[in-house]
């Protein structure tokens, strides 16, 4: 049976990526022709696919097509708006995206990605742009966003952001994964159904 600590979320560190732009939707994030897919496990390819290119499927200078090792995405306002497909996730996931930092998220965006244990962490649209400057003049430049003591760490620079107060427990306490969860409790449920008389008459009938 998993723990809650076999899925904390402290900490997420790498270098990133910034891509600029208030309210960027969901179809921007994955193309609605790609959610017919019946498994995520393509969706990584898909991401920004479209933005990606240009008319004649040639990649462009898309953050995404410079920054291709980044793992914490930086974003403007509004960040996932639109539709409330959880592929929009599903596909920054894949594509390497372990935690984001922005001025604002959809708020149906953000709990797809807490579903997936991303944290989003927000801040204030000075700092957010502060972050993109240091980004853009260093690509490697390592960041940490710690959720316990919600701050951004980049370079040598810790500053104060914030995350959601039931993203942040349930970062901390390892129970994002709410299909993970029911299941390591199945054993309870089992023995609580069988407990009840009118289930098992039912199933008798």
């Amino acid at each position: 049976m998993p723990t809650a600590t076999d899925k904390t979320v402290t900490t997420v560190t790498g270098s990133a990526v910034p891509v600029r732009g208030n309210d960027i939707d969901t179809d921007q994030i994955v193309p609605a022709r790609f959610l017919k897919e019946v498994t995520f496990d393509n969706m990584g390819a898909y991401a920004f696919y479209d933005v990606r290119r240009d008319d004649d499927g040639t990649l462009n200078d898309h953050p995404f097509n410079r920054y291709p090792n980044a793992s914490i995405l930086v974003v403007n306002q509004n960040f996932g708006c639109g539709s409330s497909r959880e592929h929009a996730p599903q596909a920054l996931m894949r594509w390497g995206i372990d935690g984001l930092i922005g001025e604002s998220f959809a708020e149906i965006f953000a709990g797809n990605c807490q579903a997936l244990g991303l944290p989003t962490a927000t801040a204030d649209p000075e700092t957010v742009e502060w972050i993109m400057n240091q980004v853009e003049a260093d690509p490697a430049l390592e960041l940490a966003i710690d959720v316990e003591s919600e701050t951004v760490t980049v370079g040598d620079e810790t500053i104060d952001v914030t995350i959601n107060d039931s993203q942040r427990e349930a970062l901390l306490q390892g129970i994002w994964d709410t299909t993970a969860l029911m299941k390591s409790y199945m054993d309870e449920v089992e023995e609580t159904a069988d407990s009840l008389p009118y289930l098992n008459e039912f199933a008798n009938c």
